[in-house]
């Protein structure tokens, strides 16, 4: 079995803040009291000092709709290639103000809010963690895949994981 650490305080946010900007892209689910709750990929603009995570959204989208009536969201990182797994459970603050918008606009966004910073669609998302859990491996892909081949040769198991919760 691999290894359990739970961090706190700066060491949490450090390691929140590489998971998510590592990854990027995250499923953003939302409506999570109904089945299926709603879920779409969504690429996080920053993770702030203090654990915060900040999206660009659509005003009119159902995500923002969904946020209105109930602020509980769920986002899942997945780097599948650097076995960098990352869970956070939190709340969704929708802002509309033009400093927030000023502060959190990416070049990139453009593609979808083609009036740029003063598109009247553009929102901008905070997510709040309340409970964040990730999955990582102690030593890097590399090493974690020999222990893997060297595993399956003898027989024997040779986790190189790491996961816990992250308070931040």
């Amino acid at each position: 079995m691999g290894d359990y650490k739970n961090l706190t305080n700066e060491e949490a946010v450090a390691k929140l803040k590489k998971l998510a900007e590592a990854t990027r892209v995250c499923m953003f689910c939302t409506d999570l009291h109904h089945t299926p709750f709603s879920t779409r990929p969504m690429s996080v603009q920053e993770v702030d000092e203090t654990g915060n995570l900040w999206f660009l959204s659509s005003a009119d989208s159902n995500k923002n709709f969904e946020i209105r009536q109930d602020e509980t969201v769920q986002l899942l990182f997945s780097n599948v290639s650097d076995s960098e797994y990352l869970s956070v459970y939190g709340k969704a603050f929708i802002y509309k103000d033009k400093t927030t918008i000023e502060e959190k606009w990416s070049p990139m966004a453009k593609a979808w809010f083609t009036e740029g910073k003063d598109d009247p669609n553009l929102t901008v998302l905070r997510v709040q963690p309340e409970y964040v859990y990730y999955w990582d491996t102690k030593n890097g892909k590399m090493v974690s895949m020999l222990k893997i081949a060297v595993g399956s040769i003898i027989g024997k198991t040779l986790d190189d994981g790491i996961e816990g919760k992250l308070s931040v």
